[in-house]
């Protein structure tokens, strides 16, 4: 190759947003194929309870109404299978595509409406009636526990699962230990909220007896699979399509009962059938996530060298073991010792089923919530051993030298459970932050009180995992008139893949990016593919597309050497243009020349940082303002700076949001209380701006030909420890103490009245002692 690009490493603004600015993006909304059909799912409105019956003769009787399908149409009822970190002990209680006999939780699908119209399938609906046998609600983990009455009758108990993390020896460790602190810690339910509901367009062609599903994202090709085996298809069957989608964040694009339903809809009525789902149903059906609640004991030397941490942590997984259920409680265990260097660890996560939605991966599944556990217990223990927060986090950062360096073992697992961190300088980083931040000057500020309002600082640290999946494929073609069209099995979420990829494909090239089409997700564009999850789509599809291009220029390279009568060796390629001596042709005379391969990779990657925040309480409201926020991490190589500091910036808002405003709220009866954004609350472009960020590539990751590492989920997994150390420190002089989020104005505002009585209660014992 004779030009050099240098795409990769540049800012280049996104190559998707201009499409999407003027309006001109596709959605499944805009999917209006001829005949098409509406689709409404009817949904249980109680927790728990039999199923006695379900008249749809008035619905059915209704003018448009097409079908009201439920569970006796469909014959044998499928179960989802669990995707990733399944256990054989959590396939009984995999989830039913739609409810026959029994409903667990308040928005399962009980009935399939499909109509002319979107508001006559709703009118149907309506007159569905059901008819319920009440069983009791297991509304929380510790009802679910006590196991006086069975979410699945056949099962032992409701615990669906459990995992073990160790490593050492904690019994002799905390023998021997100077300082231990015991805690008890919880985060709550939230979930994903992209901007785009899910949606789906199913289309049978009874001819080809072919399915084709659009709408796809994130795991196209693993849901093809599923969906082709529930219907008796083939794979080869069956396409899923992948269009334009606002947004996963981990939840969106896993196989859900409507994946099913709505293409058996489309079959059985032989026609077109869209379903879009509305706020509320996505709030009661799409995955929910992050409800755990710790028992945790750190043990310490004197000097604050960690000496081991064990515990125990109660997971509320929702009524079923869903596709990626159990990423999170596998992960709690496993990450709780973040990028600290812990010899000792034992922690357990139990997984107890509820009369409640499913959950399932979020942003940073289990490593936001084990960061939150583990940064409040350094904080806990560096105020009572009299260390400043940030030296005792220096302390006890696992060093270069140390790398690679195993995480806790999962007891009982194969070796594909087993994880190590690659490489970088976790302290480096940290003092970068803490330096951006100015910790030592912001120092003073613990505590003090400005115009009524309390001042806090707080800092943690945070690896993220990312290229999980195995493996990704890439093809390169030479479309007809002359453009390299560059094919992932990588799905598009939102996160800038069309840009990044483009850019690694031009430099692998050496083409302009304005030649290079790049096509993602959908099943017919590559042989076998993967999808976008666990920060893996820059490093997988990226790596891919290198080797692609490699192979690619070696095929291109020998074909023009028979068209230029030369040798392989003397065959030039530049601008477009292959070339030997005087004669050149132009890459359009070599089009449908075409190569595929495949990125393979079993070691993850590990992406690590600090976050600082400087905060401000007001104890009369428990109001929280966030001055200042600062974040410095190693990416082990940027492909594009602008992309990635969006990609920080936007987890970080995500993180606050979920520290301080995000919360799914239950009655004892197992109905959702916060079903809209009037109850679910979101943060705002304006409520927190002043946030800053620095993204570096200081190591590049020695597994993957590109170097990079995933990092769309680090600003986040820190957000939750952080900034509740900051408010504690705030308020340390009222001993208040966060252990429980969200730290909303209610809550710490409740956490200072309790504070405050209770140090006018010892006051007054002391008082009454006194002759």
């Amino acid at each position: 190759m004779v030009n050099v690009n240098n795409y990769v490493g540049s800012p280049l603004d996104r190559i998707e947003d201009l499409r999407l600015l003027v309006g001109s993006g596709t959605f499944v909304a805009d999917l209006k194929p001829d005949n098409l059909l509406y689709a409404v799912v009817l949904r249980s409105t109680i927790a728990h309870g039999v199923i006695k019956s379900i008249n749809a003769a008035a619905a059915e009787a209704l003018d448009g109404v097409a079908a009201v399908i439920t569970a006796g149409d469909i014959g044998v009822i499928p179960t989802i299978p669990i995707r990733q970190h399944g256990t054989p002990e959590g396939e009984r209680f995999k989830q039913p595509i739609i409810a026959s006999d029994k409903v667990r939780y308040v928005g399962e699908p009980i009935a399939l409406i499909v109509a002319s119209e979107q508001w006559i399938a709703e009118d149907a609906a309506e007159l569905v009636d059901v008819e319920y046998g009440e069983l009791p609600v297991a509304s929380s983990y510790s009802v679910s526990a006590a196991a006086t009455f069975l979410l699945f009758d056949d099962a032992q108990s409701n615990l669906a699962t459990t995992f073990v993390g160790q490593m050492g020896d904690t019994d002799v460790a905390f023998a021997s230990a100077a300082y231990r602190k015991k805690e008890r810690f919880g985060v709550q339910r939230h979930t994903a909220c992209p901007m785009e509901t899910r949606g789906l367009v199913a289309e049978w062609d009874d001819r080809s007896q072919k399915m084709v599903v659009t709408g796809a994202t994130k795991v196209p090709f693993f849901n093809r699979s599923v969906l082709a085996n529930m219907l008796g298809l083939d794979e080869v069957q069956v396409d899923l399509i992948e269009v334009d989608v606002g947004g996963g964040f981990g939840a969106r694009g896993e196989f859900y009962p409507e994946d099913f339903l709505i293409p058996f809809a489309a079959r059985h009525l032989k026609a077109p059938v869209r379903w879009i789902e509305d706020r509320r149903e996505h709030l009661s059906a799409m995955n929910h996530a992050r409800e755990m609640y710790a028992e945790l004991e750190i043990a310490c030397s004197s000097d604050g060298i960690v000496l081991g941490v064990r515990g125990e942590v109660n997971v509320d997984l929702g009524a079923y073991v869903r596709t990626n259920g159990l990423t999170a409680p596998r992960n709690v265990v496993q990450f709780v010792s973040g990028p600290y260097r812990v010899p000792n660890i034992s922690i357990a996560s139990h997984s107890y089923l509820t009369n409640k939605t499913p959950t399932g991966t979020y942003r940073g599944p289990g490593r936001y919530e084990a960061s939150f556990f583990f940064e409040r217990l350094l904080d806990m223990a560096a105020r009572d051993l009299g260390i400043d927060p940030a030296e005792l986090r220096l302390k006890n950062l696992i060093s270069k030298d140390e790398l690679p360096r195993p995480l806790a073992t999962m007891i009982g697992l194969d070796q594909t459970w087993q994880t190590e961190l690659d490489n970088g300088d976790y302290g480096h980083i940290m003092r970068l932050c803490l330096d951006k931040f100015g910790w030592d000057e912001k120092k003073s500020l613990q505590g003090r009180v400005v115009d009524g309002w309390h001042h806090g600082i707080g800092v943690g640290n945070f690896v993220e995992g990312g290229a999980g999946g195995r493996f990704e494929n890439a093809r390169i073609t030479i479309a007809q008139e002359g453009t390299i069209l560059v094919a992932v099995g990588s799905t598009a979420s939102g996160q800038g893949l069309q840009t990044i990829l483009s850019q690694i494909a031009a430099d692998a090239l050496s083409l302009p990016i304005d030649r290079i089409r790049l096509l993602h997700g959908s099943t017919t564009l590559v042989t076998k593919g993967v999808g976008s999850f666990h920060s893996r789509s820059t490093v997988m599809g990226g790596s891919a597309i290198l080797l692609a291009a490699t192979s690619f220029l070696k095929l291109l390279r020998e074909e023009a050497a028979k068209a230029l009568d030369c040798d392989v060796s003397e065959v030039v390629i530049a601008d477009g243009l292959v070339s030997y001596g005087a004669e050149s042709h132009e890459f359009t005379k070599f089009a449908g020349l075409t190569v595929e391969e495949r990125f393979e990779n079993k070691k993850l990657t590990y992406s690590y940082g600090c976050h600082a925040a400087h905060i401000a309480v007001d104890p009369l409201t428990g109001e929280v303002k966030v001055l200042d926020y600062v974040t410095v991490d190693d990416v082990g190589r940027v492909i594009n700076p602008a992309v990635l500091h969006g990609q920080i910036l936007g987890s970080i808002v995500q993180g606050l949001g979920s520290t301080f405003l995000e919360h799914l709220q239950y009655d004892d009866q197992g109905q959702l209380l916060t079903g809209s954004f009037a109850d679910y609350l979101l943060p705002t472009s304006t409520d927190f701006p002043s946030i800053r960020g620095d993204s570096l590539g200081v190591h590049p990751c020695p597994n993957n030909p590109l170097g990079a590492k995933g990092a769309g989920e680090g600003g986040l997994i820190s957000v939750g420890g952080v900034i509740a150390n900051a408010v504690a420190s705030a308020l340390a002089s009222m001993s208040v103490e966060p252990t429980e989020l969200p730290l909303s104005p209610p809550r710490l505002w409740k956490l200072i009245q309790e504070a405050r009585a209770k140090t006018e209660h010892v006051a007054l014992e002391g008082a009454e002692e006194r002759p």
